[in-house]
């Protein structure tokens, strides 16, 4: 098993012995199993997943929706620090949905480099929150 541990600024969001973590990093996803090498990586923006148990099925995955930070990885001990992290259970479809498409209408309208980058990183945080919430409906679906 793994010790990981999910912190953003606010404190610790998840804390758990579990079975597999699974981040994004600029390369693509990477999984941590356990006896995983040493590592210090970039947590890219994206999802991670978390699998408890090693029998457990996709469905059982805990997804959170994250803007990026930084992974150590030492011993059975994976450790991911961010600015902020949504679980899928926090997060609203629909109010993803109308978030992603006001950024999106920000974007159209941005006037100047810092305009369109910050409504560019609006649109990608509302993006992976919008796709955490869809995995969690798709596997709350099948678990029905």
């Amino acid at each position: 098993m793994i010790n990981f541990e999910l912190v953003t600024l606010n404190g610790t969001k998840f804390s758990e012995e579990v079975y597999e973590v699974i981040l994004p990093t600029p390369d693509g996803e990477i999984a941590i199993l356990p006896h995983h090498i040493p590592l210090v990586s970039i947590a890219a923006p994206g999802v991670i997943g978390v699998r408890k148990r090693s029998g457990d099925s996709d469905d059982k995955i805990e997804y959170f929706a994250t803007n990026g930070g930084v992974i150590e990885v030492q011993e059975n001990r994976v450790r991911v620090l961010v600015d902020e992290a949504d679980h899928a259970d926090e997060i609203n479809e629909q109010e993803a949905r109308n978030a992603l498409q006001r950024a999106e209408q920000l974007h159209r309208s941005a006037k100047g480099k810092i305009e369109l980058d910050e409504a560019k990183s609006l649109m990608d945080r509302h993006a992976i929150r919008l796709k955490v919430a869809s995995l969690r409906r798709r596997h709350h679906k099948q678990n029905i």
